[in-house]
Parts: structure tokens; C-alpha cells; sequence
């Protein structure tokens, strides 16, 4: 995505099965929890990198033992930075105590982060300031070993007002409105309930206090919890939670819009945000891990006993598909052969806009993470041209000369590597003019490849904002003197914001809906502008099941081609003079190449929770009246 937007979070938890003396057998260090949990992070770094953050539980210890470590860190490099602590820390204590080397029982008593269950978190800041207090994994603390909660997830709430105020209903004081702050004590509310109930019962049936702690938490019931929290939830969410005596749990939202995997074996209960990151670093075939069920949660007790159980009505699935268009890394199989096929679907679009003139025509991508999707469309290319070789030959029956059908047969895509991200060059001049001369050279070009009767067909994962395509993209592709640049989106326009954990909060970023205007404009029908602002503000008191999207009535007014065809004329400055065009992906390709995530509401305006369409709302509102600030 040439347009950098910080999106998604990542989570990864371990539940280790067996004493940790198996796992020193076994694997030679005791320290294997938290060594697999340092590869989970790192293998989804994609997925956050303003934060990151690591905790962990050790079961069954004594009254006056440490069991709960965290570390979180905002450092550049926030997860070497986090495992750098740990191991410095578990460094120091065995220096300065040489019989806790081989001795697992002391490492455990005496060493924070050695335990049996791991939670981590990697984190891009949509919401909130990004200080080490904003990052996962939170903790609730208690005396109480069975309050004591900790929780972190992938997810956004559409309406984080609505839990603020039940929880100021039921007596408490939150002291944040973030939704991760109300979430955390949602559920600490209904733990610290059914604590209390089970301790009074317990009390009736005649144990003793110390008696009734290992009691409760057999007895403590995390699905009944799970329920009662996340009745009123409106979002998409990946939620992870250990509680302080050993059970734990990821409970994912009933849409399924944020993903989640889990694997299980004799020896670990793994969950993590993404499929391949469980394969790689636990060494196990696709097959075996598990995708979560939408509104299901995987419930470990401290027992190890394992669960699989329904906490809400499942919704129709939503899977969000811009997991499989970027942001998941594209190593897993079905990703990679999905981004594949988004690549080559487009393939019509573009040879109708080169004129199928495919001997004139330098093929790239940009950035890298469009590569998966740019073979798919040089696949596409290449079948083209072998249909067109079949042709020629057979149409020339026997009169060709071994030189035109060796000819004929050579003909083949022209690949280029034409754009290079410079890593090293930073944008530190402030000053407007001066900042976006420095922008326009963040890519390096390949000179000497592109003829000036060239085409220049360049892919790109999607487009944003074009920002970053208007100040360097076009600007760098225009010095190589091509006769057109087509850029091309293995996505569809993105029209509309995202609630649920991408930041894409403000109309106005969007330059879908920029060129929306524009046309508006140009047609005199920017009066529109006014009556879907009424439409909005007379919904702002309905209830959020009652509210409709009526911003896409404005992007009705046009076809998605004179849409294209405007967003290429915004990308473009005066002095560009090769010809632009912009192609874009078809929902229905998108839903053909992704049948199983069909979350499509950033680009039809069709969101799965009562919450999306509020969302629209108060984005457009804020649009009409100025007000620069999120819609959720």
C-alpha cells in the first residue's frame, strides 16, 4: 500500500500443557514459552510496530510469590526492545544466583516472565496517544488471584459511549473512555461477580476462605463471564484474556471480522492473529490449525482442559477483506493464491486500457507487498499472449518462416523493477514546499527501461488516500517519459471509513470520496452535500439499529468509471505529462477472489454491525461541519 495507514493489531498467546521441567527436557531450556512467544511477535511485526507488549502467569505458586510479570514498550523497535528486558533480566538473576541454571523449580519461583501462560500483543496507535500506557497487553489487578485480569486484543468499538456509560450505570468510575479500557472492565465487573457468588456459595457449603481459593477456580464459569461482558459489544474484535489464577481465553467478535487462529496439542494451546505465524514457529501442516468461529471463544482452564464454546449469535460472516488484500503477511497459502487471483482479474481492465498493445507496455509494481498480486496479473498477461501466439500461428498455417514463428514465440511480458523504496531517506523538513520536493524522492526510478511509446502499467495494493501517489509516485513515474501510466488497485475504491480496527476514520482522507465531490461540483449537484447532512444529523438520536448510510446516495450519483477516471486526475499535478489512468478492482472480483472474507464495507458502504452506519454518519457530519476529528 503506497499510502502508508496504521491498521490492525496483532495477538499471540501460549498456554504451555506440561510442567516446565518437560519442556527443559524436552527442548533444552525451560525458557521455551517465552523464546516461542519472541518468533509469534516477530513473525506478525507487520501488524504493529508503534508498540508491543508481553505478559505472563505462573500457576500454582505461593502466597507471596511474583506470578504476574508485563513489559511494554514504544521503542523503535518495540519487540527486540521488550525481549531484550526479558532476557537481561533473566540474565542478571542467573548471574547473580549460578543454582538457578539448571534448576527449573528455582527459575520458576524466582525468575519473572518463566510461566505457563503467555499473552503478547503488537500494536498500531488508531486511537490514543501512543504511550506505553496506550499499549497491550492491560492489566487489572487485585489481591484476589482470581480478579486479577489481563487483556489484550485486535479490535475496535463502534460504540465505546454506550459501555462507557453502562459501566458509570453500575457504579463504577472508568478512567478512560478508550474502548479498551471499558472492555477490560466490563469484564472485570462480571469476574468479579462470579468470584463473589462462587466464594458465597463455597461459604454455605462450609469450606474454609483458604479452602475456597483453588475452588473458585475450578468452578469459575469464563464462557458465562464472556457472555454477560460482551452483550452490548459492537465492533470487530479479537479479544485475548488470562486470568491471574491460570484459565484463559480469545473470544472473536460474531461477524468474524477480525481474525483469528488457534492450534492445540498435548504439549501448547496456541492462539495468534494470523495462520502461517503458528505453522512456522511450532512447525505444524496448514490443516492442523484451526481458524476461530465467529462469536465462539477458546477457553483453556488452569487445568489445561480446552474448550471451543459459543459465546454470541453468530452474525453472517464479514471477514475482513483487506486482511487477505494486505495486511495479513501474504506467506499463507490461501492469502498468497488469493492475492494472486486479485492480480489477475484485473488483467481485462488493463489490456482494454493499453489497447491490448502488450509489446509497448513495461509491466511493475509498487510497493512490495503488491508483488503476490502483480505475478497473478503477469500470469494473466502471459496467457493472454500465449492465446495470441496460438493464433497467429495457426492463422498463418504453413506460410511462416521459422524466423517469424520463433518471433512470434518469444514475445513475452516486459518486467521491470522500476520503483525502489528508499529505507534510508527521512522527510525531516517541515516546511511545505521544501517537504514535498523531499517526498517526491522517496523512490528511487530504474532509468533506460521505458521508451517514450511505452505504456507503464504499475499495481498497487490499494489506493488510499493518494497522498503518497500525487507527491512521489506519479511524479517519479513521469521522469521516465512514458506515453500513459496506468496504475492499477488490486482493491476497489475505498469509499467509505473503517470502525472496526483500520485507520481510515475521516471521509475527507479518502480521495474516492474527494473525486465524489469534485464531480458533484462539476455536474451542480453539490446541494446533495446539504440534504444527506440533514439525513445524517436527523439520525443522531435514533437507535444505532435504526440508522442508514445515506452518504451512498452521493456516490450513486456516478459509476465507479468516472470516479476512476477523476481520482486520475487528482493524482496528478499540471506538469505531468504522460497520460494517467487509474483501474481499479470490481467488488465482485474481490468477493470471487476472496470467497471466505467477504467484508467489503470500506468500499460498499455495507457494514455487518447496527454500529458502521453511525460511524458513516458521524464522519460525514464532521466532514460538513469542519470538525477535524474521528468518527469513532
Amino acid at each position: 500500500m503506497s499510502d502508508a495507514i496504521k491498521h490492525e493489531c496483532g495477538i499471540a498467546m501460549i498456554r504451555l500443557l506440561k510442567p516446565l521441567e518437560y519442556y527443559k527436557e524436552k527442548y533444552g531450556s525451560a525458557f521455551y514459552g517465552v523464546n516461542k512467544m519472541y518468533l509469534m511477535m516477530e513473525k506478525q511485526h507487520n501488524r504493529g510496530q508503534d508498540g508491543a507488549g508481553f505478559a505472563s502467569i505462573k500457576l500454582n505458586t505461593n502466597p507471596g510469590e511474583r506470578y504476574i510479570s508485563r513489559v511494554r514498550s514504544i521503542a523503535q523497535q518495540p519487540i527486540q526492545d521488550i525481549f531484550s528486558q526479558i532476557n537481561s533480566r533473566i540474565s542478571e538473576e542467573i548471574k547473580q544466583n549460578p543454582e538457578y541454571q539448571n534448576n527449573v523449580a528455582l527459575q520458576k519461583k524466582h525468575i519473572p516472565y518463566i510461566g505457563e501462560l503467555f499473552l503478547g500483543h503488537v500494536r498500531y496507535g488508531t486511537f490514543g496517544k501512543n504511550s506505553v500506557e496506550n499499549v497491550h497487553p492491560f492489566l487489572r489487578q487485585n489481591n484476589w488471584m482470581h480478579r486479577n485480569l489481563i487483556v489484550a486484543g485486535n479490535f475496535n468499538m463502534t460504540n465505546v459511549s454506550e459501555l462507557f456509560n453502562n459501566l458509570v450505570e453500575i457504579g463504577q468510575h472508568p478512567k478512560e473512555k478508550a474502548d479498551t479500557i471499558t472492555i477490560m472492565e466490563k469484564i472485570g465487573h462480571f469476574l468479579d461477580d462470579a468470584v463473589a457468588k462462587i466464594y458465597k456459595d463455597l461459604k454455605k457449603e462450609g469450606y474454609s476462605k483458604m479452602e475456597c481459593s483453588p475452588l473458585i477456580a475450578e468452578r469459575l464459569n469464563l464462557a458465562k463471564i464472556l457472555k454477560r461482558a460482551s452483550k452490548n459489544w459492537d465492533g470487530g474484535y479479537a479479544m485475548a484474556g488470562l486470568i491471574g489464577h491460570g484459565d484463559s481465553f480469545v473470544l472473536r467478535d460474531p461477524a468474524g471480522i477480525r481474525p483469528a487462529y488457534y492450534y492445540k496439542d498435548e504439549e501448547i494451546v496456541v492462539v495468534a492473529s494470523e495462520r502461517p505465524v503458528i505453522q512456522t514457529v511450532f512447525n505444524v501442516p496448514f490443516k492442523e490449525v484451526k481458524e476461530l468461529p465467529p462469536g465462539h471463544a477458546i477457553i483453556t482452564k488452569k487445568s489445561g482442559k480446552t474448550k471451543i464454546q459459543k459465546i454470541l449469535p453468530v452474525l453472517e460472516r464479514k471477514a475482513c477483506s483487506f486482511e487477505r488484500i494486505y495486511f495479513s503477511r501474504g506467506s499463507d497459502a490461501e492469502i498468497y493464491t488469493e492475492r494472486k487471483k486479485l492480480g489477475s482479474l484485473l488483467m481485462p481492465k488493463v489490456l482494454e486500457a493499453i489497447k491490448k498493445d502488450t509489446k509497448n507496455t513495461v509491466f511493475s509494481y509498487i510497493p512490495n507487498t503488491a508483488e503476490t498480486s502483480f505475478y497473478g496479473m503477469i500470469e494473466a498477461v502471459e496467457d493472454f499472449l500465449n492465446a495470441q501466439k496460438t493464433k497467429s500461428i495457426l492463422e498463418g498455417k504453413r506460410t511462416l518462416s521459422e524466423e517469424k514463428v520463433t518471433s512470434i514465440l518469444s514475445e513475452r511480458p516486459r518486467i521491470e523493477k522500476i520503483a525502489i523504496k528508499d529505507a534510508k531517506l527521512r522527510t525531516f523538513i517541515t516546511e511545505d514546499s521544501s517537504r514535498d520536493d523531499l517526498v517526491a524522492h522517496v523512490y528511487d526510478v530504474t532509468y533506460g527501461v521505458v521508451k517514450p511509446t511505452d505504456n507503464l502499467v504499475i499495481i498497487d495494493d490499494s489506493i488510499v488516500r493518494g497522498t503518497t501517489l500525487k507527491k512521489s509516485i506519479i511524479k517519479m513515474l513521469d521522469r521516465l517519459n512514458p506515453k500513459q501510466i496506468v496504475v492499477v488497485s488490486s482493491a476497489p475504491q475505498i469509499r467509505y471509513p473503517d470502525c472496526y480496527g483500520i485507520d481510515m476514520a475521516k471521509l475527507e482522507d479518502l480521495i474516492a470520496f474527494r473525486a465524489m465531490l469534485e464531480l458533484l461540483k462539476e455536474n451542480n449537484q453539490y446541494h446533495l452535500i446539504e440534504e444527506v447532512y440533514k439525513k445524517c444529523k436527523a439520525q443522531t438520536n435514533l437507535p444505532d439499529s435504526e440508522v442508514k448510510n445515506f452518504v451512498s446516495d452521493l456516490y450513486n450519483q456516478f459509476t465507479t468509471e468516472e470516479i476512476s477516471n477523476k481520482i486520475s486526475e487528482l493524482i496528478c499535478d499540471d506538469d505531468i505529462k504522460a497520460e494517467v489512468k487509474t483501474i481499479f478492482q470490481t467488488v465482485e472480483n474481490l468477493h470471487e477472489a476472496c470467497p471466505h472474507n467477504l467484508g467489503d464495507w470500506y468500499f460498499t458502504g455495507n457494514y455487518p454491525t447496527v454500529g458502521g452506519n453511525k460511524v458513516v454518519n458521524r464522519a460525514f457530519i464532521n466532514f460538513y461541519e469542519g470538525n477535524n476529528e474521528r468518527a469513532y
